[in-house]
């Protein structure tokens, strides 16, 4: 059975309480039941991983080679400063839908440019926190599981 890992990073823990005027008020629980929910509806299992510490990120990228097809990756502020994670996903080939909740390009300009980008197969911004479940069935597609 194909299986994603669902990737999260800084400040994503305060999900529902962190600016809900930006983020909304759903939590990371309701995020994780919405992914599990979403990959259940194509037979893919998940693991949810969360951390506020890029190196965590980084490694949580290495090890899922080998043990997960793909990865949805909420990398947060690191979108914008981290080449540590875009060379982790260039490094081990991982297939990996970029997600943020908000519009990134409808706000401060130092968030319209992310390091991911360029090694993801796809992004998706704006749409709240349905842009993960949209990302699994991109991901799904992209990985011929549909």
């Amino acid at each position: 059975m194909a299986s994603l890992l669902i990737l999260n990073g800084p400040n994503l823990n305060l999900l529902g309480t962190r600016q809900p005027d930006v983020y909304g008020t759903a939590t990371l629980a309701d995020v994780e039941v919405l992914c599990r929910d979403t990959a259940a509806e194509f037979a893919l299992e998940i693991d949810c991983l969360q951390s506020n510490h890029e190196g965590v990120l980084v490694d949580a990228i290495h090890a899922a080679r080998g043990v997960h097809n793909g990865i949805v990756l909420n990398a947060g502020a690191y979108s914008h400063t981290s080449i540590a994670l875009h060379d982790a996903i260039v490094g081990t080939e991982m297939a990996v839908v970029e997600v943020h909740i908000s519009n990134i390009h409808a706000r401060e300009p130092f968030r319209h440019h992310s390091f991911i980008t360029p090694a993801a197969v796809g992004i998706i911004s704006g749409v709240g926190i349905q842009g993960y479940a949209l990302a699994i069935r991109a991901l799904a597609e992209h990985l011929s599981v549909l």
